[in-house]
């Protein structure tokens, strides 16, 4: 299924419902097709799978794959006391971006290029995501996060609001960043703090950031590790909390991996 250079008006499904299953082996019918909102503008070539939800105002690029049951542009709905309240404009989905099965993807959220967002991963608003990079399955990005190109979010993984991701980087499997130290025991005047992993720095899987630290350009965090304290560049660093063990060696550096 396909919708090429649409400016659409109210919201209402383009396509036709799903007809009676076919033989065994043969091709599926045209399920229900997407619900497109007001405003919503749709490139050439883009791919819509089966039950796609498209609120008003988001922008599809050319050549976009938006997956069965996705959803695009939600509009955040906070708690009276949240902290992630601001402006929100409409979603952007750069040219070829893929979105998974069962993805959301609020309103106020940048993506680039050819950016993959993987089956059931979550994107809040006001986040931009590089192009190229990738989210994987099940992964949620927070709000107000910023991620640039190339980056490789792996499973699971959860990089809560205010976090910075710089060029390059690899999050391992189940990796979480962490953004207030007191728990919901503060203020409006204590800002929350969200992790900053500089360029090609890498972290492994099950590995845990607190409110705050920086991982250096070129680290290495090892699996499982507790990081409490900044981490200096191309330093390779395990344990619980996490300890400078050696030196990330030339071999190892991005420019001999490209």
């Amino acid at each position: 299924m396909s919708a090429a250079g649409q400016d659409t008006g109210a919201g209402g499904p383009l396509l036709g419902a799903g007809g009676p299953l076919p033989d065994a082996g043969g091709p599926l019918p045209d399920a229900g097709g997407p619900l497109l909102g007001a405003g919503v503008r749709v490139g050439a070539g883009v791919r819509f799978g089966a039950y796609v939800v498209v609120h008003d105002g988001t922008i599809v690029g050319d050549e976009c794959s938006i997956e069965d049951h996705a959803v695009l542009g939600k509009r955040p709905r906070l708690a009276a006391h949240s902290s992630a309240a601001g402006q929100v404009g409409a979603l952007e989905l750069g040219a070829g971006a893929s979105v998974g099965t069962g993805a959301v993807v609020f309103a106020g959220t940048s993506v680039g290029a050819q950016v993959i967002l993987g089956d059931q991963s979550f994107v809040r608003e006001r986040t931009s995501i590089g192009e190229r990079s990738v989210i994987g399955r099940g992964s949620v990005v927070d709000n107000d996060v910023l991620i640039g190109a190339r980056v490789r979010v792996q499973t699971n993984v959860y990089l809560t609001a205010f976090t910075i991701v710089e060029d390059d980087v690899f999050v391992g499997p189940g990796a979480l960043t962490t953004n207030d130290d007191t728990m919901a025991r503060h203020g409006p005047e204590t800002p929350t703090r969200g992790a900053t992993l500089r360029r090609a720095c890498r972290v492994g899987g099950g590995a845990v950031l607190t409110p705050g630290v920086e991982i250096g350009e070129e680290a290495f965090v090892a699996a499982g590790a507790v990081v409490t304290s900044d981490v200096p560049a191309r330093a390779v660093v395990m344990g619980v909390p996490a300890r400078v063990v050696r030196e990330v060696g030339d071999e190892d550096l991005l420019e001999r991996w490209r």
